[in-house]
């Protein structure tokens, strides 16, 4: 699975850190970012394979920040996957409407996060 570099942009400490160490644990390459506007500076300097994103994030939120990094055209075709403690029937939705290529609910099983991102890693950016 390695060689692979996932952004991680969560406010949360603890949360950031449980998923930066399983992924690291399988091999991927993490960077973290705490807010919006530094999950789109890294976004551009980083180029990473994939970036999860909590929605809900301090300063701009997790669909601007979604958009910011749309907007670098250099990494447009980087999936970008929604992390997310709604538990709402329609956030699903309303995340894959705002453009995101997929979706994890909160608490993240960390048994399950390496074969979902091994799952989006795979099948790359929804167009």
């Amino acid at each position: 699975m390695g060689d692979r570099r996932i952004l991680v942009v969560e406010d949360n400490p603890k949360n950031l850190k449980l998923v930066c160490d399983v992924l690291v644990h399988f091999g991927y390459e993490v960077v973290g970012a705490t807010t919006g506007e530094d999950g789109v500076r890294l976004a551009g300097e980083i180029a990473p394979d994939l970036v999860l994103m909590d929605l809900q994030l301090p300063g701009i939120d997790g669909v601007e920040t979604l958009r910011q990094i749309r907007a670098i055209e250099s990494i447009d075709a980087v999936p970008v996957v929604a992390v997310t403690a709604f538990a709402m029937d329609d956030d699903r939705e309303r995340a894959l409407a705002s453009g995101f290529d997929a979706y994890v609910e909160k608490p993240i099983s960390v048994r399950a996060l390496p074969q979902q991102v091994e799952t989006f890693l795979r099948l790359g950016r929804v167009r």
